[in-house]
């Protein structure tokens, strides 16, 4: 097979979540376990550094990776979706896993992975560590696929579990309520490895308190130690200063991720370091954490979270696609100078959206699109519930015929968003 039929191979013959949504999900860790046995259990051969979370996980990894890599420590990062290439899963210090290497792992495991059936996601992961394993990576970033109990990834024992936040989002999967699905994140606290939380919630932090205290793991909640502030974007750059205690610890930090909502992020990413630095080998200075976080997209390719695709009109796009996700998104938006409004926008089939739709903005025109996947919702059923909140446009074939009318019609002052799901993001990219 040359790499477009391992490719076809992967996204046909294995069941993949992103494409048919909750079937695809396992709901033991049996797969990953009988995968990696065969490949010597390569989990094992590296640090790692797990993060979970329902929004910000994977901005979070990146920006760890980022300075980590900066700080000299060859990185492996695992991430999930990719947004246009299979490759952007894997990488080692920014540079994605190689084709000839994505078909020799798929040639020499097909007998097993042909027993054993198991999911896309299960496969990737153990071609992640394998990869990490024969490159000798001092370190990985590991980012949870879904939930964190049940995830294949839930096999490693890393150096520290970050859990970012807890929201709405795949409830068919992971439990109905804010508890319920903070008790799946929390599956990723491990027996006296300490545990960083981004966001202190009042429905998810008894639960997180409890399981670590069970599992005898050292827990701080980043938001409670550090704080942030002096916001301004210059230089096409995020900046602030974290504080301490009332001290500063970090004036003028940049960040090259833009998103308001980033700071959250930063702040998790920061006393995951400090945690780290105290606790572990793992050691980073104080220009490694500055050079980290202001060139992310540089050194790891991190896409899609309040990008700028292109200017006059502006067009920014991002892949926030749940209630908590889209509100920070909004924020974005509110903050942004623009004259009128228009909103590409696609969804898939199995999420609450009509709680989405509900924070919409209503002064925008809106173009609406299927993703090109079977999970994707009609453009036309997601036209018809969005006049239920009077959000009002047009209906197009696709993600780039609606993109391409959006920039005909916008005027030089006038913002377009592009989003509603990581799957219009990644066509629209």
């Amino acid at each position: 097979m040359n790499y477009q039929q391992t490719l076809e191979f992967l996204y046909s013959k294995l069941p993949m979540f992103t494409r048919v949504g909750a079937s695809a999900f396992k709901k033991d860790l049996t797969n990953t376990i009988i995968l990696c046995e065969a490949l010597d259990n390569p989990q094992d051969k590296f640090k790692s550094v797990h993060v979970a979370g329902t929004n910000g996980k994977g901005s979070t990894s990146h920006m760890l990776a980022s300075v980590l890599q900066a700080q000299g420590y060859k990185t492996g990062l695992y991430t999930s979706p990719h947004l246009k290439d299979f490759r952007e899963r894997i990488r080692i210090n920014g540079k994605m896993m190689s084709k000839t290497e994505v078909v020799s792992f798929v040639k020499d495991q097909q007998k097993l992975i042909e027993k054993t059936e198991p999911s896309f996601f299960e496969v990737t992961v153990a071609m992640a560590f394998d990869h990490f394993a024969k490159h000798q990576v001092d370190v990985a970033v590991i980012e949870v696929g879904l939930g964190g109990r049940l995830d294949s990834t839930n096999i490693i024992t890393p150096q520290i579990s970050v859990i970012t936040n807890i929201s709405l989002d795949h409830m068919n999967m992971l439990g109905n309520t804010l508890s319920e699905i903070a008790g799946e994140k929390a599956g990723i606290i491990k027996k006296n490895i300490p545990v960083i939380i981004g966001e202190t919630q009042e429905e998810s932090a008894p639960v997180f308190i409890k399981k670590a205290k069970a599992e005898g793991a050292p827990i701080v909640f980043a938001d409670q130690v550090l704080t942030a502030q002096d916001f301004k974007i210059k230089n096409s750059k995020l900046s602030l200063s974290v504080y301490q205690d009332g001290k500063i610890k970090y004036k003028d930090l940049q960040s090259d991720l833009t998103g308001v909502y980033q700071y959250k992020n930063i702040l998790t990413v920061l006393e995951t370091l400090a945690v780290l630095n105290e606790k572990t080998e793992i050691k980073t200075d104080q220009e490694s954490i500055y050079k980290g976080i202001s060139q992310v997209k540089k050194q790891t390719g991190l896409q899609g979270r309040w990008q700028t695709l292109s200017k006059n009109p502006l067009v920014i796009c991002d892949t926030g696609h749940n209630e908590a996700g889209i509100k920070e998104v909004i924020k974005n938006i509110t903050q942004t100078p623009y004259q009128n409004l228009h909103i590409v926008f696609g969804m898939v089939n199995d999420k609450d959206i009509s709680k989405v739709l509900s924070l919409m903005p209503k002064n925008a025109i809106y173009y609406f699109c299927k993703p090109d996947l079977e999970r994707g919702l009609v453009a036309n059923a997601l036209k018809e519930q969005a006049a239920a909140f009077n959000l009002n446009g047009y209906i197009y074939a696709s993600v780039a015929e609606a993109k391409a009318s959006a920039i005909q019609a916008a005027g030089t002052n006038d913002l377009i968003f592009i989003g509603g799901s990581t799957f219009v993001v990644a066509e629209a990219i």
